[in-house]
């Protein structure tokens, strides 16, 4: 891993290891959140981090690096997987719906990028499909659950290993925060926190392209 920039304490304890517990839906909660919280949605970071250093394979089967892929430009990074029922999708959907309203030469500078959290699962055609019932130009990635920890763990994201539970169901412990990144020096100077809602994300979008605090 490159070396990255550690946040200062009070936002480590605020916004970096968040964890959220997502199972099937099976009618019960699916989604647990503890730790400290912020009450703004998006959040300005003390000290910038480094992009997780990540080398993967995406949605279309091809190696995809994401330090490469995303030099230069504003990009969105978020840990998680499709079977979540409810966090994941909301979160991307939320995302979505706040990049159609950009217009369309940012939205093209733009990467947003789903990293799973279940690696077993998540197929690159199993992202694909996924990813293409919200906006198919987000890039899905997915690798050994080693190496996507190891990335999460260097921006201060908590994951855990899948573990299926004796009624069959699978729970996927990951952090809810989406890393916002800015082109002007390639590093995360802002997290969205779970409680962001698409408006928000309009609102923070125009101003994180331009490499600006929302």
């Amino acid at each position: 891993m490159r070396r990255r920039t550690l946040l200062a304490s009070a936002l480590t304890a605020a916004a970096a290891l968040s964890l959220t517990a997502c199972g099937n839906d099976d009618g019960k909660p699916a989604a647990v959140v503890s730790g400290a919280t912020t009450s703004k949605p998006i959040v300005t970071l003390d000290s910038p981090l480094e992009k997780p250093d990540l080398v993967l394979t995406d949605s279309n089967g091809t190696k995809y690096d994401l330090l490469e892929k995303t030099k230069g430009h504003p990009t969105l990074i978020y840990f998680g997987y499709t079977h979540c029922p409810d966090v994941c999708p909301l979160t991307m959907a939320n995302i979505a719906v706040a990049v159609k309203q950009l217009p369309k030469a940012e939205q093209k500078d733009l990467r947003v990028v789903f990293v799973t959290s279940d690696p077993e699962r998540d197929t690159p055609a199993a992202l694909k499909k996924w990813l293409g019932g919200i906006n198919k130009d987000f890039t899905g990635l997915t690798g050994t659950f080693d190496t996507i920890q190891a990335g999460a763990r260097s921006v201060n994201i908590g994951i855990e290993k899948p573990v299926k539970k004796k009624n069959g169901d699978v729970v996927s412990t990951h952090g809810a925060q989406v890393l916002l990144s800015s082109p002007k020096d390639d590093k995360i100077h802002w997290m969205g926190m779970q409680e962001a809602t698409s408006d928000n994300y309009t609102k923070a979008l125009p101003k994180i392209i331009k490499g600006q605090n929302p």
